[in-house]
């Protein structure tokens, strides 16, 4: 009898390239390839890519026992506004949270500030009598005769899809779901989305943005995920497809579409999974992921092999930069930085004579001029040409020609002309603005989260991670990189690692000293079967990790911080640690306590994961052989702005315990790692590249 291969495929979809991985049941990466991302109808491009990587697999589709899928198209399409006509529902008397919002200027000295875009203008938001205590008792029922009155307000609005959001529905749902439940008997083709379902929490204006965020791509991704699944499934595909979630973790597609919001950056999350894989395997405590595709880089901080992350972030800043800016969504959420600079940025030069790159893309249509897509405009990548960096004959597994010439034009005519400079000298400032960009995002993140890069080891990966890395370190004061297999699929490959997971959070506010402990285990029994009968969807039979957390503050505080609690019933005897325990994190962050003051608790999670199994393996390191490859390529070194020789291995020439010193280009099929002229490469046990830096003084 043959046996059927299990095989597991991982689909990511990028503004520039989808990324296609298969593994075995070792988690050996068996096939990979980069595809450019068909955005008329992106699971045609998912489709070519599991096609040319079955091929490369010698497999059939028939064989795919697992199935994870990752898309940007969710953020896009609040980025871009292209989602639902939305109207909003909230309590009479609340009608203008939006327009309130914090009660506060982003930038306060700002006279031309552009005001946050929020999707719902004031005449679709409407409101019903309706009145919820902090505590859920009903103070006014929900009024069933206001509601023909309700109808015709939504439907002159024209709205498709509707947020609900009643004041203090977290600590009592049953008005959202009356109300919801009503309006679907009337208008059964209308989308609503409710508050006490897409973030039960506190602090109602952020509840309603992720509500609203929620509706504005529910229709749009309903659609999509139907779509793709029917596509793969008529291809043969005969397994579920899960897919990645921004916390990290893995979901169904009935839950992605009912609460699509949880997408958002999904794709991104899955390169910080796979750089806090490697940190595990390789006993790295504290490290720096880098992860540039062809639009955007994202760099996250983990410590401990933990990605660091967050229950909030905001979409569509109105100022890149400035915190407030955008619209706030609360889901769980791996916190990195997140700019416009990728291979696909465009370069230019302003109207005050200024070099600028990014953060608008070319992406795959029409893509950098090299490519001969009918893009006209000079991008990073064509830079990269240039200067010597990417070679044409290996790049992007031969799918199309590099047109060199093109890319040195471009440079010349729209960067040169204007500031005096030659090909090179304008591909050289391309490359530095948009390296200097990312290192000043990385250091920018790491002090506001309290940290040092310095110690950190950089795990570079994506389609150009590997290529900036030195450059990007050298800035950022890095001295150790680690480029490992596959990079140029490196967030497709750390889907294939995640859990299957879900993160449930409720507020319910106690004061530790009064807390209410029946209370409280019984909401923990409530929300566990929640989220564990949800995660058993996708996986049924895996061991299962649980983690519980507390979100403390003292009294009249506004934010709170996250501490772990034990996995079972709280009891009496836990109050005193749990007091210890917040006073030490709050001293650690503010770095003192406050004598004397009452503590809160404002919302409690849980999070429950299959287990992932992470650990450090020792393999020992072979003999050290210093190697000299024959072949040697022009580039234009970044150090000394003049043209050298560098070495050109491809890399599946090398074997661990290889070393070189740089310049050097190697080269494998996705992606090219540049080791810089002040960086020495050495293969380790596990075929990564380590890439030190050769400090003088």
């Amino acid at each position: 009898m043959i046996q059927t291969p299990t095989l597991r495929l991982a689909t990511d979809i990028g503004g520039t390239f989808t990324d296609t991985v298969i593994v075995d049941e070792q988690d050996t990466v068996i096939a990979s390839t980069k595809t450019l991302t068909t955005h008329e109808n992106p699971a045609e491009g998912a489709m070519q890519g599991a096609k040319r990587a079955l091929v490369a697999a010698k497999a059939r589709i028939e064989d795919i026992s697992g199935f994870i899928h990752g898309t940007t198209l969710a953020t896009n399409a609040l980025i871009e506004k292209r989602g639902a006509r939305v109207a909003t529902i909230t309590t009479q008397g609340f009608r203008d949270i939006l327009e309130i919002a914090y009660e506060r200027r982003y930038s306060q000295y700002d006279i031309n500030i552009e005001k946050t875009d929020l999707l719902v203008p004031r005449e679709r938001s409407l409101t019903v009598p309706e009145r919820m205590s902090a505590a859920g008792e009903v103070i006014e029922a929900l009024d069933v005769g206001a509601l023909p009155k309700l109808l015709e307000e939504l439907e002159a609005t024209g709205a498709d899809a509707v947020a609900i959001c009643l004041l203090h529905s977290y600590a009592n749902s049953s008005h959202e779901e009356q109300l919801r439940d009503l309006l679907h008997a009337a208008r059964p083709d209308l989308v609503i989305s409710i508050s006490s379902e897409v973030s039960p929490e506190a602090r109602e204006f952020d509840r309603l943005c992720t509500t609203i965020a929620n509706a504005y791509i529910q229709p749009m991704m309903a659609r999509y995920l139907d779509a793709f699944a029917a596509r793969f499934a008529q291809e043969g595909l005969r397994c579920p497809i899960l897919m990645m979630t921004a916390g990290g973790g893995m979901t169904t597609l009935q839950t992605a579409a009912q609460f699509p919001i949880r997408l958002v950056e999904s794709g991104p999350a899955g390169g910080a999974i796979l750089a806090a894989h490697i940190a595990a395997e390789s006993g790295l405590d504290e490290v720096l992921s880098f992860d540039m595709g062809g639009t955007t880089a994202k760099l996250c901080l983990i410590d401990k092999a933990q990605p660091q992350s967050s229950r909030q972030f905001e979409i569509g800043r109105a100022a890149r930069f400035i915190k407030g800016s955008g619209m706030p969504v609360r889901i769980p959420v791996i916190e990195m930085i997140e700019i416009g600079a990728g291979g696909g940025s465009i370069a230019g030069v302003d109207r005050l004579g200024r070099l600028t790159v990014g953060p608008k893309s070319a992406g795959s249509e029409p893509g950098p001029v090299a490519f001969g897509r009918g893009g006209t405009e000079p991008t990073v990548s064509d830079a990269d040409i240039a200067l010597g960096y990417i070679q044409a004959e290996t790049f992007a597994e031969g799918q199309f020609q590099i047109d060199v010439a093109a890319a040195k034009t471009a440079l010349a005519t729209f960067i040169g002309e204007p500031l005096g400079l030659d090909a090179f000298g304008a591909g050289d400032g391309v490359s530095r603005i948009v390296d200097e960009s990312m290192a000043s995002a990385g250091r920018t993140h790491a002090v506001e989260s309290g940290k040092d890069l310095g110690p950190r080891t950089m795990i570079a990966f994506g389609g150009n991670g590997p290529l900036h890395a030195c450059r990007v370190a050298r800035s950022a004061g890095v001295e150790r990189i680690l480029v490992p297999a596959n990079p140029g699929v490196g967030s497709a490959v750390g889907f294939l690692f995640a859990p299957v997971s879900f993160e449930i959070v409720r507020s319910r506010y106690e004061m530790l000293q009064t807390i209410d402990l029946g209370a409280i285990n019984t909401l923990f029994d409530s929300i566990c079967a929640e989220a564990l009968s949800v995660v058993r969807q996708g996986d049924a039979t895996s061991e299962i990790e649980t983690r519980r957390i507390a979100y403390m503050r003292y009294h009249g505080q506004g934010h709170e911080i996250e501490i772990g609690l034990p996995d079972r019933p709280l009891t009496a005897d836990d109050l005193g640690p749990l007091a210890a325990a917040f006073e030490a994190a709050y001293s650690r962050q503010f770095s003192r306590p406050v004598p004397g003051m009452v503590i809160e608790i404002l919302n409690w999670s849980v999070h429950i994961a299959t287990a992932t199994g992470r650990e450090a393996v020792q393999m020992p390191m072979p003999p050290l052989r210093t190697i000299s490859p024959p072949e040697r390529r022009h580039i234009f070194c970044d150090v000394h702005a003049r043209h050298v020789e560098a070495a050109f291995v491809h890399r599946d020439s090398l074997v661990p315990g290889d070393t070189l010193s740089g310049p050097a280009l190697v080269v494998e099929p996705q992606t090219t790692t540049f080791v810089g002229t002040d960086f020495t490469l050495l293969v380790d046990a596990r075929g990564n590249l380590i890439l030190n830096r050769e400090v003088t003084a």
